[in-house]
């Protein structure tokens, strides 16, 4: 009785105010959350109130679940204010690695499922080894990748997994997705950037290879082939995994193989060769032989231009640059040395640079590239109601501020914008995500936030929750503006200082104080697709290899924004395949990552 007595009250945000108990810890009726790691005691520097504002840490993960490899990586990134630069924008300016569990391999209870509870157990155990409860993580990401998305419950064990890493880890997958993260988990974009060099990052994993072309520390460009170390498995020196891809590559050495059949080590090797010269020639052949384009998976990067340097990462690497040499049954090790051969004889026309990450280079990009941090000047009425907040679909409206605003201009771009998007009800939570240009001058921001009311009016109508996000640094006064001036009843969010785009998906979590800041998690919801990558369009279906294809594509599109459209799209070969699943439009544009 006496300790219930002592307990001290829960509390919301508002008991902060004026910097009143900054430092302690949460119960769970809460409704933001801590700098944790910067304490009082920790020193004169991150005792300052102006750093504690500035500098901001989050614990995060990255669960790779990948076709032969699963991978737990805890990080801590630290995000910092450019102040100097006048802005409420943070970048990620270093991280540390909290702990990486061992690789394993990824368990499958048959050819189409992935078996769950082996896989889980593999993922507790790296929480536990970490010390690290689901409580403990501010934001990451589970990712599948290569083969393992082909498996039928890939997708619900992703959702569980997400559910249960961590209140603001998320589910994404993806060609594209997997490409980005390992060219910056690999340490391409920093060598990009620090070293002004145009880099392709080459990363091999068990079922595809990504590729991923990074200039001055960013992503342009991304595609994936469908050649692996792990689309073939032998064990006792028999054949006991074989994936489509994998009969296809073994057809091509010559070789009829089937599940079962002995086979030599020496021709295991034969068809790694084949696979190595198959995967140059994707890269550097133009025009590519038929058979050759026939293996992408996505749409192939045409011209690369310039090439500064080569890296390579994924498991193969590491037998590619000599850091692994134990043989798992399987092509990795096979792969790896006849790439290394061909690099050996310049069949490589670029330099090979210095191994960086390599069989970790996936799970480190997703403990870190996929978090933004909103500003520290945000307008957020209601933090206990409007956060946390799961999956919102972020929606671009093409509105350029011009020097003088027009409400109706801006408010028709917004209706407009959902209606293109087949988002009717008003119901249905969005992320409207808006660029501000210009001088934040009074007249020009009360002009956007009359636009915003018109183009949103039904959903302030039913005092629904509003969730604007800017680039700028005006969302204070906007908010204020909004709420103030105009009245709006509905709970709003209003945060700057994040670049989003349509197609994006984000999740939000709570307020971090004495930052007054809130972790934005970027990610994909649709299963085969990036649909944020340069060039997203892909193929996650299997051809039959062996048969001969002589007619157009025929693409079955289902719109990541929650509706379906079929189109005709044109393709440089040509070839039929009907595709049941689900794929988002392409578009080209320059991503900002972090």
């Amino acid at each position: 009785m006496a300790d219930d007595e002592n307990k001290k009250p829960g509390h919301t945000l508002a008991d902060h105010l004026y910097g009143r108990d900054v430092v302690h810890m949460h119960d769970d009726d809460t409704d933001h959350d801590h700098d944790h790691d910067i304490e009082a005691d920790d020193g004169p520097i991150e005792d300052n109130p102006l750093w504690r504002q500035d500098n901001v840490s989050l614990t995060t993960v990255g669960i790779d679940i990948g076709s032969s490899g699963t991978q737990v990586i805890f990080s801590r990134v630290h995000l910092r204010r450019l102040a100097e630069d006048l802005t409420s924008r943070y970048y990620v300016i270093s991280r540390e690695t909290l702990f990486q569990s061992p690789v394993a391999l990824t368990p499958y209870q048959s050819e189409e499922r992935i078996d769950d509870a082996k896989l889980g157990a593999i993922i507790d155990d790296a929480y536990v080894a970490a010390r690290l409860s689901p409580d403990n993580i501010d934001t990451g990401v589970v990712i599948l990748t290569g083969e393992a998305l082909r498996r039928e419950n890939a997708q619900g064990i992703a959702k569980i997994l997400s559910e249960q890493g961590g209140e603001f880890v998320t589910a994404t997958a993806g060609h594209h997705m997997e490409a980005m993260l390992a060219a910056y988990g690999s340490g391409a974009a920093r060598v990009s950037s620090d070293e002004h060099k145009r880099i392709l990052n080459i990363d091999i994993g068990g079922g595809t290879t990504k590729l991923g072309l990074v200039e001055n520390g960013k992503v342009i460009a991304t595609a994936a082939i469908h050649i692996g170390g792990r689309l073939q498995v032998v064990e006792n020196g028999k054949i006991t995994r074989l994936d489509p891809a994998g009969k296809h590559h073994a057809k091509r050495a010559g070789f009829s193989w089937n599940r079962g059949d002995a086979v030599e080590i020496a021709d295991l090797q034969k068809v790694a060769d084949v696979m190595a010269r198959a995967l140059v020639t994707a890269i550097t052949a133009r025009p590519m032989p038929h058979d050759i384009a026939h293996l992408y998976l996505t749409d192939a990067i045409e011209d690369f231009g310039r090439i500064d340097g080569v890296m390579f990462s994924g498991g193969v690497a590491e037998y590619i640059y000599e850091r692994e040499t134990r043989d798992f049954g399987d092509m990795g090790p096979r792969l790896g040395r006849a790439i290394r051969s061909l690099i050996e004889k310049n069949v490589l026309p670029w330099p090979v640079l210095p191994a960086g990450e390599c069989i970790r280079a996936t799970a480190l990009g997703a403990s870190e590239y996929s978090v933004q941090l909103s500003g520290n000047t945000s307008y957020i009425s209601a933090p206990g109601e409007l956060l946390p907040r799961r999956n919102l679909q972020v929606l671009l409206p093409p509105f350029a501020c011009g020097e003088t605003i027009d409400p109706e201009a801006l408010a028709k771009a917004i209706r407009n914008h959902l209606t293109a998007f087949d988002i009717t009800d008003a119901e249905h939570e969005i992320a409207l995500a808006l660029r501000w240009t210009g001088l934040p001058s009074y007249e020009r921001l009360a002009a956007f936030a009359e636009g915003i009311k018109r183009g949103l009016a039904d959903r302030i109508a039913k005092k629904l929750p509003l969730y604007i996000m800017l680039d700028g640094d005006v969302a204070q006064t906007l908010g204020h503006i909004l709420r103030d001036e105009l009245h709006i009843a509905s709970e709003l969010l209003v945060i700057d200082g994040v670049v989003l785009w349509d197609f994006d998906y984000i999740d939000l979590g709570r307020i971090r104080m004495p930052s007054y800041t809130v972790p934005v998690t970027i990610k994909s919801l649709v299963f085969n697709e990036d649909p944020r990558g340069p060039r997203p369009r892909q193929r996650l279906h299997h051809h039959d290899h062996d048969d001969d294809h002589d007619h157009d594509h025929a693409h079955g599109h289902d719109h990541a924004h929650g509706h379906g459209h079929h189109h005709h799209h044109d393709h440089r070969h040509s070839h039929d395949h009907s595709h049941d699943h689900d794929q988002s439009h392409t578009h080209k544009r320059e991503r900002e990552h972090h």
